[in-house]
C-alpha cells in the first residue's frame, strides 16, 4: 500500500511538472507575440521595411450632416414589410409616424454609422420628398485625416433611390471632386454616359452605373474605388490611384428631382391606406431611408506608420517611422533630408536618411542636381555651419582657419585661427591643412612673424625683412628673427640699419593724365629671372607685354620683345621698388638709355600690375593724341 502510495504521489508530482511546463510554453508563446518589434522594422535584416496601418470602417461612429431628416414637423412614413402571415412574394404597407420630440419614433442622422445590427436595424429618414421639395439631399461626413478608401457602402431601409452620386474632398471639405454616379437615366440625370471605357490615361473619372437597380441587386448599395481601374494590380507605384482613393470628407447626393420609388403591384394595402381619398396623391411613401453607411480603408500614412492615434492637439495623425514627419507621413523630419522623400513600398521602405554636418549644423535642405550628381546617394546641403567650419557637409575649415590634427573634424574645435601676422604675411588666408601663412619675401615661420635666414627687420611694413647688408653692420640679427610687438608691427631696427634704406620714401603713386604726359614711355613688363647680380646693380630678363607711351626720342622699346630692367641692388634690397621673378609691372620713365634697356631711377615709377588697370591705360593711350604735346 505505501509503494502504491508513493507511485501515487509521484506520478501527481510529475503530472503537475508537466501541466506546469505546457503552461510556460503556453504562455511564452504569447508572450512571444506581445512582445513583436515594430512592424515597420524587420528584425531579421535589422533594416526599416513598409508598414501600413490596420484595415477599419473609418466611418464608424463619424458624425454625419444630413441636409434634411424627418421629424420637424412630424411626418408619417410608409414602407413595405414582408410577413410570414403573407403568401410567398407578398407584402404588406405599414405606416408609422416620424417625430423628432420622440426618442421613440425618431430617425437621426447618428443610426447611420452607429453598431449595425440586423437584428435591430434602425434607419435615417429624409423628409418626404414632394414635387415642391427644392435641392437635393445630402449626407455629408469627415474622417478627420486622409484616408485610403477601398469601399463605400450604404444599406438601405426601404427601396433604393432611383440615382445618386458619391464626391470626395482631399481638402477637408473645401473642394470636391466625383467618385461615383449611380442612375438608371446618366445622360439626363448627371450628364454622363453610361459605363465609359476606363483606361490609363482616365484613371480618375468617376463612372456611372445602373447596376443598383437591377434585379437581385438587393437593398445595398457598394462602390469599389479600384473596381475597374487597370493599374489596381500595381498600386503601390501609381501615385494616379494612390490620389484616386485618397479622401478626407465623403458627401452622398440624392437628387429629389429625379427620386423614383417602387411601387409593389401584389403589395396588400392597409385599412387606413383604404380609407383615404384615391384621388389625392399619396406621398408617404418617398424619402430616403438608410440603415448603415460603411466606409472601408486605411489611414493614410504613405507606408511609413503602422498606426494612427490622436496627437496633443486632438487630431488623428500617422505615428510616423522612417525619419518621416507630417499628418500622413508625407515628408521627411527635420534635418533627414539627404535622400529624397519617397512613399515606402514593398521592395523600398525609402526611409529618410539626416544630413552629414559632422555635428555642426543643425539645418539642411534637400538638392536634386547634387543628389543626381553622386549618384543618388547623397543630396542634403548643410546649413550655417558653426564652429568655424564651411562646405556643403561642413567638412573643411572656413576661410581665416586650418584644420586641427589632434581633433576629429565632429569636434567643436577641430579648426584653429590662422593668425597671421598683420605685418609679416600678404594676407589672412593660411593653408587648411598645415596652417602656413603666406609671407613675404624674406618673413618665415607659420604666423610669418620673424624673418629668415640672412635677412633683417628694415622697419618698413611694405618690405619689413630685407637681406643683411656686407657693412659694419652684417652681423645685425644673427639669428635672423624678430618679435612683434604687442600691437601689429615690428620693433624698429637698431644701428644704422633704417640709415641704409633712408633714401626710400613710402608714398601713394597714382597716375593721372598730367603725369602720364610727362613721361617719355610706359610700359607693361614681366621680370623673368635674374641674370647679373653685381655689386651695386641688378639685372633682370623681361618681356615687354604692353607699351602705352613712347615719346619720339625713345627708339628701342617694341612690344613683345626682349628688354633688360637694371635697378640699384640697394633699392631692392629695401624694397623700393620690391621686384619678384615672374612678375608683371608697370614701369613709367622719363629717359632711356642706348642699350635698348630700361633703368629704374629715383623718379621711374615702378606699380605692381593690376589687370583692372588695362582700360583707363587704354584711355590714357587715346587722349595722350590730343593732350599730350610732343617731345
Amino acid at each position: 500500500m505505501r509503494i502504491r502510495g508513493l507511485l501515487v504521489i509521484m506520478f501527481s508530482v510529475s503530472a503537475v511538472f508537466a501541466r506546469r511546463r505546457v503552461n510556460r510554453a503556453f504562455l511564452k508563446m504569447f508572450q512571444s507575440e506581445a512582445a513583436q518589434s515594430d512592424p515597420c522594422h524587420d528584425d531579421e535584416t535589422d533594416k526599416p521595411r513598409q508598414c501600413v496601418p490596420d484595415f477599419v470602417n473609418a466611418a464608424y461612429g463619424v458624425s454625419v450632416k444630413a441636409s434634411s431628416t424627418c421629424g420637424s414637423p412630424p411626418s408619417r412614413h410608409c414602407y413595405s414589410s414582408s410577413s410570414p402571415h403573407f403568401l410567398a412574394g407578398q407584402t404588406r404597407e405599414v405606416c408609422e409616424v416620424c417625430d423628432a420630440e420622440n426618442l421613440s419614433k425618431n430617425h437621426p442622422a447618428e443610426f447611420l454609422t452607429d453598431l449595425n445590427n440586423p437584428n435591430n436595424v434602425t434607419c435615417w429618414n429624409s423628409q418626404i420628398l414632394t414635387p415642391d421639395t427644392d435641392g437635393n439631399v445630402t449626407l455629408t461626413l469627415s474622417l478627420g485625416k486622409k484616408y485610403e478608401l477601398t469601399y463605400i457602402s450604404m444599406q438601405f431601409c426601404n427601396q433604393k433611390p432611383h440615382s445618386l452620386a458619391i464626391y470626395k474632398s482631399m481638402d477637408h471639405g473645401k473642394s470636391w471632386q466625383p467618385f461615383q454616379y449611380y442612375s438608371g437615366d446618366c445622360r439626363d440625370v448627371w450628364d454622363r454616359d453610361h459605363r465609359v471605357s476606363i483606361s490609363r490615361a482616365n484613371e480618375q473619372e468617376a463612372l456611372c452605373l445602373d447596376s443598383h437597380l437591377q434585379d437581385g441587386a438587393g437593398t445595398r448599395v457598394a462602390f469599389s474605388t479600384l473596381a475597374d481601374r487597370p493599374s489596381a494590380e500595381d498600386f503601390e507605384n501609381s501615385p494616379v490611384l494612390q490620389d484616386w482613393v485618397t479622401a478626407t470628407d465623403i458627401k452622398i447626393v440624392f437628387p429629389s428631382a429625379h427620386f423614383q420609388p417602387k411601387v409593389e403591384s401584389n403589395s396588400i394595402s392597409s385599412n387606413h391606406s383604404e380609407e383615404r381619398n384615391l384621388s389625392e396623391p399619396d406621398y408617404s411613401r418617398q424619402y430616403i431611408s438608410v440603415s448603415d453607411l460603411a466606409i472601408g480603408g486605411r489611414c493614410k500614412c504613405n507606408g511609413h506608420a503602422s498606426q494612427c492615434k490622436f496627437d496633443k492637439y486632438g487630431e488623428l495623425a500617422c505615428d510616423c517611422q522612417h525619419n518621416t514627419d507630417g499628418r500622413e507621413c508625407e515628408k521627411c523630419k527635420p534635418f533627414h533630408f539627404d535622400r529624397p522623400w519617397g512613399r515606402a513600398t514593398s521592395s523600398s521602405p525609402n526611409e529618410c536618411v539626416p544630413c552629414s554636418c559632422n555635428l555642426h549644423a543643425r539645418r539642411c535642405r534637400f538638392n536634386m542636381e547634387l543628389y543626381r550628381l553622386s549618384g543618388g546617394i547623397s543630396g542634403g546641403v548643410c546649413y550655417k555651419c558653426r564652429h568655424n567650419t564651411a562646405g556643403r557637409h561642413c567638412h573643411y575649415c572656413k576661410e581665416g582657419y586650418f584644420r586641427n590634427a589632434d581633433k576629429p573634424m565632429t569636434h567643436k574645435k577641430a579648426c584653429r585661427p590662422c593668425n597671421c601676422h598683420p605685418v609679416g604675411s600678404s594676407g589672412k588666408i593660411c593653408n587648411q591643412t598645415n596652417g602656413q601663412c603666406p609671407c613675404k619675401d624674406g618673413v618665415t615661420g607659420l604666423e610669418c612673424n620673424r624673418c629668415e635666414k640672412g635677412y633683417q627687420q628694415s622697419g618698413s611694413p611694405i618690405a619689413p625683412c630685407i637681406k643683411v647688408p656686407r657693412s659694419g653692420f652684417a652681423n645685425y640679427g644673427r639669428s635672423g628673427g624678430y618679435t612683434p610687438a604687442s600691437e601689429p608691427g615690428y620693433a624698429r631696427p637698431q644701428g644704422d640699419a633704417s640709415a641704409a634704406c633712408a633714401h626710400c620714401k613710402q608714398v601713394k603713386r597714382k597716375v593721372n593724365m598730367r603725369k602720364y604726359c610727362k613721361q617719355d614711355y610706359v610700359v607693361l613688363v614681366t621680370l623673368i629671372r635674374q641674370v647679373n647680380s653685381g655689386s651695386k646693380w641688378l639685372k633682370f630678363q623681361a618681356t615687354i607685354d604692353s607699351v602705352f607711351r613712347k615719346s619720339g626720342e625713345v627708339r628701342g622699346l617694341q612690344q613683345q620683345g626682349p628688354v633688360d630692367v637694371w635697378v640699384k641692388k640697394e633699392d631692392v634690397e629695401c624694397g623700393c621698388p620690391k621686384l619678384r621673378q615672374r612678375s608683371t609691372y608697370l614701369i613709367l620713365g622719363q629717359e632711356e638709355s642706348s642699350r635698348r634697356a630700361i633703368v629704374i631711377k629715383n623718379k621711374t615709377v615702378v606699380l605692381e600690375w593690376k589687370e583692372e588697370w588695362r582700360r583707363r591705360m587704354k584711355r590714357f593711350q587715346r587722349r595722350s593724341r590730343k593732350m599730350c604735346p610732343e617731345k
